[in-house]
């Protein structure tokens, strides 16, 4: 499965969102692959650390070997994987150098070049894409790789306007480039349940039809937290609620997949 997490408005947590996703993945057994195509690089450094330098094995390097036909050993996709501290998860690693070689990508026709090479790349029982904050070349790519979109949410009347116009973003790139692409589930997130606002847009969505996911996920400092040591929160607090709610969700989204949801999340505090 090959699983892009898209928002075309930035600070609605795709970053965090696909690292955790990702992480329960390759802790349930599941050897994942996470690829970072946001030149902000969030969920690189979230998984490899601030510190990780980037160098010859990003995939920035991959799209710009294939401006170039003087490229004698061009290299595989696989030749860009890193290994993180975590069991069964890896990372392709974004550069802040993406943004510049846009254009050229976009001139030079190569929309279709990431859907390739994820086809030859074989051992991963998971792919996750983090995508940047706009619908561009790289979303576009994403979407065209994928077999199913998911889209976060975060609650106010701003993310809804521009949810309609994602939506159909991924219909038309449905309909033009990948037939297979369907939009699995929108996850609401940072939610706040007491607050009256998420819970009338939430609703109202639904009654739209739109295809808002069971589990929603907390508003919680313990995600800054996680983000600050690098470490994912199955791996960080494993019992805490909002680990509890990124499993719930992973569950949803791996119906009959087992997931053990941790003792004392009834307890833990947001």
């Amino acid at each position: 499965m090959r699983r892009v997490v898209f928002n075309q408005k930035g600070g609605v947590g795709k970053s965090s969102i696909a690292s955790n996703l990702a992480a329960i993945s390759a802790q349930r057994g599941l050897k994942t692959l996470l690829i970072d195509l946001d030149p902000q690089c969030n969920s690189t450094q979230y998984l490899l650390g601030r510190d990780f330098q980037t160098g010859e094995c990003d995939v920035g390097v991959f799209f710009a070997q294939t401006l170039s036909f003087r490229h004698r050993h061009k290299k595989n996709l696989a030749d860009f994987i890193t290994p993180t501290q975590f069991a069964n998860l890896h990372v392709i690693a974004a550069n802040p150098e993406l943004g510049e070689i846009q254009s050229q990508l976009e001139a030079k026709h190569k929309i279709f070049k990431l859907r390739d090479a994820l086809v030859k790349l074989s051992g991963y029982d998971a792919i996750y894409i983090d995508t940047p904050p706009a619908f561009n070349f790289y979303t576009l790519s994403a979407l065209i790789a994928a077999d199913s979109c998911l889209i976060p949410f975060d609650c106010d009347e701003f993310s809804r306007q521009a949810l309609y116009n994602l939506i159909e973003n991924v219909e038309e790139t449905r309909q033009d480039h990948n037939e297979e692409l369907e939009v699995e589930g929108i996850v609401v997130n940072q939610f706040q349940p007491r607050a009256s606002l998420p819970t009338r847009i939430v609703d109202e969505l639904r009654e739209e039809g739109l295809p808002i996911l069971d589990t929603y996920i907390s508003s919680s400092v313990k995600m800054r937290e996680s983000h600050d040591a690098g470490v994912p929160l199955v791996h960080l607090a494993p019992k805490h609620k909002l680990t509890s709610e990124f499993m719930a969700l992973f569950e949803l989204l791996h119906p009959g997949f087992a997931v053990t949801t941790p003792q004392d999340s009834d307890k833990a505090t947001v």
